[in-house]
This record gives C-alpha cells, structure tokens and sequence, in this order.
C-alpha cells in the first residue's frame, strides 16, 4: 500500500498573462522530487466577462519538455511554431511535445472571448529524458469523446483514462516517459482503491471536494505525495470528489531549468535561450 508523504497546501495564486489566473501546485524550482513531472498550474474555476479582445498568452518558447492542458470549463484556443492549432473546450486535452523546441500561443478562444463564461483548467508539464528532448516537436489534440472512461468497481465513480492505462484499458495519449494521469469523478461517502505502480511518483490532485486517505483529510486545491513504494492506495470520497491521479517513472537524470526551459545542463540552457533569441525554435506566422 502507498502511503501519504506529505500534502501540498496553501498555494497562493497569481496570473499568468491577463487569461489565466493559477495556482502552481508544484515546480521544478524546487528541485526534481516529482520526477518526471516538472509542474503543474491549477487555473480558476474563474469568471471571465465577455470581451472585444482575446485574454491569454503572447508568444513564448519551450524545449526539453511536454505540456498537458486539460480543459474542465472554457475553451483555448491554440497554436505554435510547427504549424499545429486547435480549440480545445471543456473536457479535451492537448498535449503538446516540445522537445527540441517550440514557439507557441495560447489564448481564450474566439467563442469564450466574447461569450465570457467560467475558465477551469490544468497545464501539467512532464520531462522527457536527454535521448528524447531533441526530438521533433509534436501535438495531439485529445477530445473528450476520444478518451477511454472505466467505471469504477460498486458503482463508486468513473475514471478518464487520458494517459497511461487503468485496468488494462490504455490512454488516449502517445507518451515518451511512462506515465499515468487519470481524471477520476467519485461519489460521495465511496471508498475505492486505486492500483498505481511500484516505484512510480504518485501524485493526487484534489480538485473538488475531498478525501480521505491514511486517516487524513485532503481537500480542494490540495495535492497528496505518495511513496514511491507500493502499488494500492485506498481513498474515501467525503462528498462528490474530482481528482487528477498522476503516477510515472523516474527518469533519475539531472534537470537544469530557466522558464520555459528544461535540459539536463546549464550550458543547454544556454544554448537553447540563443537558439530562441536567433529564430532556429521557429516563429509564428
């Protein structure tokens, strides 16, 4: 059985942009004890009156690294430098590789901007190890229909199986590193038990309302860090519960960051702020 390390809790917010109002659940600033997750911002449910311009944000880099959002409410619209685009709205995920680099936008979509309406969503950022993070750069536009749902054992809940696999049914997305991230609804006063792998990080992200877990209580907006040992964990929905289940394989490999940059040395992360400055991650038309 996991057991609980350690609770993350009492996450101020902050804006990044004019478009999304977050809350880092986690950094890399840190250091590496979430590997192979690097971070993961937490935005809103926020209300957002209808407006003549999209919120959002202006063009910016990544390399070394993938990017997961999950829309909950609202709707982005997206776009980047290898000539990949979307809008992807409540329930949909993409999930873009940006590996040996990228340029990239992402903005209220055009619909959202002048309907207004409530922005809920996840950006979780995950490591690639050095062999992959000079790869081309990819993107995978996840609807909601196209991701696998499992119900759970007594009618306790349902799980979205959006990476990774539950109960031998796989994800819907392609992965380098292994990992697992599921988007699990309960019920309220069920108890469910959860298989996650041996020697995997296993993070729980309570989105709304709350759990129990080990004899404590972990409530919304707070994230469960689990020992890497064992292979169950065992939850009791106090009332009806959202929760994003993170698990994946160490890399174990040295990570060297600066923003929106994440490679293994400084002197990478030298070259890849040149590379940027020079146009060769591309830019937008």
């Amino acid at each position: 059985m996991k057991r609980l390390r350690r609770i993350l809790r009492n996450i101020p917010q902050h804006w990044v942009g004019d478009g999304f109002p977050v809350r880092s659940l986690f950094s890399y600033g840190g250091g590496n004890a979430f590997d192979p997750f690097l971070l993961l911002d937490y935005a809103g449910p926020h209300p957002f009156e209808p407006a003549s311009a999209p919120r959002g944000v202006e063009e910016h880099p990544h390399r070394g690294f993938e990017t997961v959002t999950i829309v909950y409410q609202g709707e982005l619209a997206h776009r980047d430098s290898s000539g990949s685009h979307g809008t992807i709205g409540a329930g949909d995920v993409q999930w873009m590789t940006a590996a040996s680099g990228v340029v990239h936008e992402e903005f209220h979509s055009e619909r959202f901007t002048r309907d207004g309406g409530t922005l809920e969503m996840v950006q979780l950022w995950v490591n690639l190890p050095a062999r992959d993070k000079r790869a081309a750069p990819g993107y995978q536009s996840l609807l909601d229909a196209d991701i696998p749902r499992v119900s759970l054992a007594d009618g306790s809940g349902t799980v979205r199986v959006i990476a990774g696999e539950f109960q031998e049914t796989p994800g819907a997305a392609r992965t380098f590193t292994p990992i697992n991230v599921w988007d699990i609804q309960l019920d309220a006063s069920r108890s469910v038990e959860l298989p996650l792998p041996e020697g995997h990080t296993s993070l729980i992200v309570v989105q709304s309302g709350s759990v129990q877990l080990d004899g404590t209580r972990v409530s919304a907006v707070e994230v469960a860090d689990l020992t890497r040992e064992g292979h169950l964990v065992s939850l009791l929905a106090e009332s009806p519960t959202r929760l994003l289940v993170l698990t994946g394989e160490p890399i174990g490999e040295p990570i060297a960051g600066h923003g929106p940059f994440v490679m293994n040395t400084p002197d990478e992360i030298q070259q890849a702020i040149q590379d940027y400055r020079e146009g060769r991650l591309g830019r937008l038309s």
